[in-house]
């Protein structure tokens, strides 16, 4: 969308009011509620109907794209180290993974998956230097995902990138450090949990009832991992100072429940109405990947643009007007030009 200009204080002091020239909201003024479940019913109805029009004036379908294409960038990075681990751990934990695949992703995505691990163990895996040559291209192309999230969290909250760089840089591959040891805790959790449930509920008494429990329990445990990850880019990503982290807020439920539904919706359509092989021929597991890896992203970007929405509509319900822009305190904006810090007597309108 077509952002206004907007303006700037430093990090580590009060955001500049109306009176002083420089940016707002201040801090001081009045403030709307805290808690978004104390909004009156018609604030989430023009939420909604703000979500749905700054969806669309974001461009956070193209936005998704984006996110799609650093992702894959660092998948198959991913896959080559983790085809080494597993060469490491034995044949039973890549079972263990390529099993539980079945559960976290459509069909034919599952089936592309599986044989790029298995043409990659018939390869030989790879050897050290080449598994942290993929490790690092894998953190490599993970930050520039972020990096791109972090881009796009700043149009969804209609404000500029204020951090300077010795301050994003090291934001940016502790989030991508963040992000990939969940994802290893969730890939320990599939291959190496059931043996050891199996170990316990023997030692207990309870065979193989522990495993069984383990089995359906485990889904709810990746399933806040999911969450977290979730959670920690929408906290830290923008450029706006929030409540805080919160491990569930509104948009990133919103963002995993639309997930969910979205991979297994697509899964039926695919399995049941789909025509891509016949459109595609061979490359019907690829752009089916693809597909679902836009969807998920599209599904993560809804769910960051409800939060934003929100922030607006906490802001308006305050006392800030309906359409001035930043509506939430910037965390940094020494990044700022100073065009960008100069604001007309009225309004708020930068000049």
């Amino acid at each position: 969308m077509t952002h206004h200009e907007h303006r700037g204080h430093d990090e580590d002091g009060p955001a500049e009011t109306a009176t002083t020239g420089e940016p707002g909201p201040d801090p001081d003024g009045p403030k709307g509620p805290e808690d978004p479940t104390d909004l009156p019913a018609r604030s989430w109805w023009a939420v909604l109907r703000r979500t749905g029009k700054e969806f669309l004036d974001d461009d956070l379908p193209d936005r998704a794209a984006a996110l799609t294409y650093y992702g894959v960038l660092s998948i198959f990075p991913a896959l080559l180290v983790l085809v080494s681990f597993l060469g490491v751990v034995g044949e039973r934990a890549t079972r263990g993974v390529l099993n539980n695949l079945r559960h976290l992703t459509p069909g034919p995505v599952r089936d592309l998956l599986t044989d790029a691990v298995r043409q990659l163990q018939d390869s030989g895996g790879a050897s050290g230097a080449v598994a942290i040559v993929s490790l690092l291209t894998a953190i490599w192309s993970a930050s520039r995902y972020v990096a791109a999230f972090i881009r796009t969290s700043n149009a969804v909250y209609d404000t500029e990138e204020g951090r300077p760089a010795w301050k994003l840089t090291p934001l940016q591959l502790a989030l991508t450090g963040a992000l990939m040891v969940l994802l290893a805790l969730s890939a320990i959790i599939i291959v190496f949990t059931g043996p050891l449930a199996k170990r316990a509920g023997d030692a207990l008494g309870a065979g193989d009832a522990a495993l069984m429990t383990w089995h359906i329990a485990k889904w709810p445990v990746l399933l806040v991992l999911v969450v977290l990850m979730v959670a920690l880019l929408f906290w830290r990503a923008p450029n706006v100072r929030g409540p805080g982290f919160r491990w569930l807020s509104p948009g990133s439920l919103l963002a995993v429940l639309l997930w969910l539904a979205a991979s297994g919706g697509f899964a039926l359509y695919v399995a049941w109405f789909g025509s891509y092989n016949k459109t595609y021929g061979t490359l019907a597991g690829a752009i089916i990947f693809l597909v679902w890896l836009w969807l998920s992203n599209l599904a993560l970007l809804l769910g960051l643009e409800f939060d934003a929405e929100l922030a607006r509509q906490r802001a308006i319900v305050g006392g800030l007007p309906e359409d001035q822009e930043p509506y939430v305190e910037p965390r940094d904006t020494r990044k700022w030009p100073a065009r960008l810090r100069r604001r007309t007597a009225h309004g708020g309108r930068p000049t």
